[in-house]
């Protein structure tokens, strides 16, 4: 916050604090104290910056209010007595579904939370606000209510607001957008401390990113397409105030880390808002055995049989992984290892906890040879499951707290439209190629993957028109079943967005049940896309 407030000119200072298992921690914060449930971060740096940020005439814009943005608010006008300042502060709520969940249809989670829009936000700024906390917003709310208070947009403005909305997606994950994350990082001079990303917007929703001078990282072309297309389910962007079409966006360089964002189309929202539901689904344990040297297998084998039949009840879920790290012949012991995960969950916590850990350690003189683990025996954790839940975009109740305490309903959007598939838009000619190379997918191919519940996304694209006309043809979902073979027997959707030279897929069902409950070697699928890049295809010479 004081790198943004110092390095240069800013309107409006946003952060997003709210991930899914963001959502799981504070309510398990809220279960121990209900006065908590907010995000304690914001509150330490608005205390360290608020002086600043007033002296500059600088608003800031978080969803830090978590489960608890009334809290919140209470907690920051405490914070600005103590530093003898008196900023106006709102915020807003409604998001909180949670005493309404049974009758909403939403079963009973731990936290209920429907993603609220821009309009909210643009209430308490167009109200003289200096500071606005949110509880659930969608991330790119964070940029499009301050847009839509400063221009004076309407709810039907949908091209403009899809123009905001898509900055605000470009911005939410920090320096994710500069260069940090990025495939082809070799080519950025200064990436020890990336700059954060500026959106500048225009009045007809058209941005130019940027970051302070003098900072590290870089903007261009590839860094902006590199969030634009990560954790994405298709052409269409819905949110609670517009859907923004991933398809029409186009981008340009603009100078010097400048990167123009224009062209962006909007349609109504859907009828029904989607809501970020968290439940408490048990608890969980995990071991690794180290295996070294010879007989590898053998080795897991011994180690599961002994391990299961000692355990005095077997969990509700037990779940083995053997990650053949070793190499034959190896020159140091780590290389001539493997590592052998076991995993376990049970509604029970003594089931998983020193029941099953101990155990593990109790095999130390009597299974294989050289048997050694990562870590100690300890106690199991709670774990909790994600899943999207929709109710009727009028059954929420988004509602402004203005910093005089006025409260102002906000409306269900008057118009929506239902999110329908979108024809695949007709792929360019077929690159007709002389002569190939086998080489990494990544010689030429940039990819970004993330999570979304369940399902992983990842984006890939390229940068020449003829490598557009290579990769739109040749990685198709067949081949990435064959490149990914985790995903092999999962549903596959792939979205074709030729302005950006990319392909979307989202592979249904890869991370399980989400984060907190997954046991994938990678739970979030953030190095998915490299993983493709490494794999080995026929790419043609004239490419390279």
């Amino acid at each position: 916050m004081r790198e943004m407030l110092e390095g240069g000119e800013l309107d409006v200072l946003t952060g997003d604090y709210l991930a899914e298992l963001t959502m799981l921690i504070l309510g398990r914060d809220r279960m121990k104290d209900p006065a908590l449930g907010y995000a304690k971060t914001f509150l330490r740096q608005v205390e360290d910056c608020l002086g600043l940020a007033m002296d500059r005439h600088v608003t800031l814009v978080a969803n830090a209010g978590g489960l608890n943005p009334a809290g919140l608010a209470e907690k920051l006008r405490a914070v600005a007595e103590q530093l003898g300042l008196r900023p106006k502060i709102a915020y807003v709520t409604g998001d909180d579904l949670l005493e309404r969940a049974a009758e909403l249809g939403l079963g009973a989670p731990l936290t209920a939370n429907a993603y609220l829009g821009a309009w909210g936000i643009a209430e308490c700024l167009q109200a003289g606000a200096d500071i606005v906390v949110t509880g659930r917003v969608t991330d790119a709310a964070l940029v499009a209510g301050p847009a839509a208070a400063h221009f004076g947009w309407a709810a039907d403005d949908y091209d403009a607001l899809a123009g905001a909305v898509v900055a605000g997606h470009v911005i939410e994950c920090g320096t994710q957008a500069t260069g940090g994350n990025f495939a082809f990082f070799t080519e950025i001079a200064d990436l020890g401390r990336p700059g954060f990303p500026i959106a500048e917007l225009r009045r007809d929703g058209s941005s130019v990113i940027t970051k302070h001078p003098g900072t590290g990282g870089a903007v261009t072309v590839d860094t902006v397409a590199a969030q634009l297309v990560y954790e994405i389910q298709g052409a269409r962007y819905a949110g609670p105030d517009v859907t923004a079409r991933l398809d029409s966006i186009r981008l340009s360089a603009a100078g010097p880390d400048r990167v123009r964002i224009d062209n962006v189309r909007g349609e109504a929202p859907p009828p029904t808002a989607k809501v970020s539901l968290n439940t408490l689904d048990g608890f969980r344990n995990e071991m690794t055995f180290v295996l070294t040297g010879l007989e590898i297998e053998a080795k897991a084998e011994l180690t599961r049989k002994q391990l299961e039949s000692w355990l005095p009840t077997r969990p509700a879920e037990l779940e083995w992984s053997l990650a053949r790290l070793d190499r034959p012949d190896a020159d140091t012991e780590e290389r001539a290892s493997a590592l052998l995960r076991c995993v376990v969950r049970d509604p029970d916590p003594n089931r998983v906890g020193r029941a099953f850990s101990a155990v593990a350690v109790e095999l130390a003189l009597a299974s294989y040879p050289g048997f050694t683990l990562t870590s100690p025996p300890g106690n199991g954790a709670p774990y909790g499951v994600f899943t999207p839940g929709y109710v009727p975009a009028d059954a929420v109740r988004h509602t402004a707290v203005l910093p005089d305490g006025a409260v102002v309903r906000i409306g269900a959007p008057r118009a929506t439209r239902d999110l329908l598939e979108l024809a695949e838009p007709e792929l360019p000619d077929p690159l007709e190629a002389t002569g190939s190379e086998t080489l990494p997918l990544g010689t030429i191919a940039l990819a970004r993957s993330g999570d979304k519940g369940g399902n992983a996304n990842v984006g890939v694209w390229v940068r020449t028109d003829a490598q557009w006309r290579w990769l739109a043809h040749t990685l198709t979902v067949d081949a990435l079943r064959t490149l990914l073979p985790e995903a092999a027997e999962l549903p596959i959707t792939r979205t074709v967005l030729p302005n950006l030279r990319a392909l979307n897929f989202v592979i249904h069902g890869l991370l399980g049940k989400g984060v907190a409950y997954q046991a994938r070697f990678d739970p979030q699928a953030k190095g998915l896309g490299e993983w493709l890049r490494s794999r080995h295809v026929e790419i043609p010479t004239e490419l390279l």
